[in-house]
């Protein structure tokens, strides 16, 4: 995967790293620090500059950003009280209310969390899902996405540009918090399901 990204850049230049980066964002897998920290050393060798490689990179991951926020808006908040309303949401315990909580909170608190979460493996692309079955107002979502992919790209490229030939060994960090951030992540969201499947069991006995 990481010859066929590196082959691709090469090849195409610019285009290549709004390509990649823009699949990336759709298919999380793929890492993007490997774009952005060879992006950064291709413009030691090359006629490619950080700022065409930041536009380039930035515009590729808006453009990943609204297919997944239009996904969300497709798969909206009456079409997931639908599938609650079943048998899935007896066997989680879900009702109708905890999917308007999840989106008030989302609306009030959770708009800059697509700011911040441009920081974070994995869960940078997947907030545009929540983002979108939200109905987060356009403007905002553009906003806080170019601001919080253009920081991550511009960092990235630009540690790719000063380590150069090294930037490989600058992927392993990266690897490393990438890992630990997805730990993390596993254990807050399986400490949030007990918590609140406790919590609807302890309901349903007082009901």
């Amino acid at each position: 995967m990481q010859e066929f990204i590196l082959s691709i850049m090469e090849q195409f230049g610019y285009l290549g790293v709004f390509l990649m980066i823009a699949i990336e964002n759709i298919f999380p897998p793929i890492p993007s620090e490997v774009i952005l920290l060879f992006g950064g050393f291709m413009t030691t060798y090359t006629k490619l500059n950080i700022l065409g490689m930041v536009i380039a990179s930035t515009f590729g991951s808006l453009i990943g950003a609204l297919a997944l926020y239009y996904i969300g808006r497709v798969f909206n908040k009456e079409r997931l009280k639908k599938i609650i309303s079943g048998k899935i949401g007896k066997v989680l315990r879900l009702k109708n209310s905890d999917i308007d909580k999840a989106d008030h909170w989302f609306d009030t608190k959770g708009n800059k969390t697509v700011f911040f979460c441009r920081f974070i493996p994995i869960v940078r692309s997947l907030i545009s899902i929540p983002a979108g079955m939200s109905k987060m107002p356009m403007l905002k979502f553009l906003v806080y996405t170019i601001l919080g992919s253009l920081i991550w790209n511009l960092v990235l490229i630009v540690i790719g540009s000063i380590v150069g030939e090294n930037w490989v060994s600058i992927l392993n960090i990266f690897d490393t918090y990438s890992h630990l951030v997805v730990i993390v992540l596993a254990v807050v969201c399986i400490t949030a399901v007990c918590f609140f499947y406790k919590k609807r069991v302890k309901q349903g006995k007082k009901n």
